[in-house]
């Protein structure tokens, strides 16, 4: 099904595997913070407005988690308001829009996956920004998909396995968190996950990652193994690691609506970080 689809933030990382992905089958409107500022509630009216895509993917949004803490009103306004601004034009032209949020919208504290009505409480400006942009959603539209994602990495961004082996160029001991458990996920599995959903009328709000999980530490040593760099990850707690944003120790999503509705999980973090190095390296 040929659809017109507008994307922002279609040159950050999964904004530019969104368009790999879908530009074969869908006529894509690609724009960036540059063509259109989420912020400026009036120009997204516009714009959506002028275009009228079927449907429009926001993967758009301010993720420097400690960079929140800092700017807080630019946290706000891009993961809160400018939603908000997205939610209220999709309304008017009645167009579904795709959401990308985060795992970081839970408290970690938790001893088992997290499913999708479990009970929120963000500890960080990040997380309660992107609350803020979800709750929005639910407020203005009922034709959504919010998709709660965790650990991004792709070829078009900095990421942590890029950081890692590019410190282990010079370093021969790094130190990571070994209390913050989670599943890295590949950009490229995600796109291709969100593209299998926006062919169905599957509304509602799901957990999508990689299978499987790991602590930072763990998935360090495993970039490490399978790149052949020998490097001695030594294990720290993320006090330790004092950062200006807490980060949930334990936000490991169960993908629980997305098999539910008879999608395929996506594939093994172990699977698609091997096919990831073998790209950069």
């Amino acid at each position: 099904m040929n659809m017109k689809i507008l994307i922002t933030g279609s040159n950050g990382m999964l904004g530019h595997d969104l368009t790999k992905v879908l530009e074969d089958r869908h006529d894509l409107i690609l724009t960036t913070s540059k063509t259109l500022d989420i912020t400026d509630r009036e120009h997204v009216l516009e714009f959506i407005v002028e275009n009228k895509p079927d449907l429009v993917i926001n993967s758009a949004a301010y993720t420097n988690v400690d960079g929140c803490e800092e700017n807080q009103d630019m946290a706000y306004a891009v993961n809160g308001e400018g939603v908000r601004n997205l939610a209220i034009a999709c309304k008017e032209i009645d167009s579904p829009l795709v959401h990308i949020s985060t795992d970081y919208i839970f408290n970690g504290e938790n001893t088992r996956p997290w499913v999708e009505d479990d009970e929120i409480g963000p500890i960080s400006v990040y997380g309660k920004s992107k609350l803020q942009g979800e709750e929005a959603i639910l407020e203005i539209l009922d034709k959504y998909f919010i998709i709660r994602t965790a650990w991004l990495y792709g070829l078009n961004g900095g990421n942590f396995p890029k950081t890692m082996l590019e410190l282990a160029k010079n370093h021969s001991e790094i130190t990571v968190v070994y209390d913050e458990v989670g599943t890295p996920t590949y950009t490229p599995d995600l796109a291709q996950g969100i593209s299998e959903l926006i062919e169905t009328d599957c509304y509602g709000t799901y957990h999508l990652t990689n299978s499987g999980s790991c602590s930072w530490c763990e998935f360090a040593r495993y970039i490490f193994e399978i790149a052949d760099v020998d490097v001695k990850v030594i294990p720290v707690t993320a006090a330790e690691f004092a950062r200006p944003a807490p980060r949930p120790h334990y936000s490991v999503l169960e993908n629980r609506n997305w098999i539910k509705n008879g999608f395929e999980p996506l594939r093994d973090y172990k699977e698609a970080i091997k096919e990831y190095v073998e790209l950069i390296k």
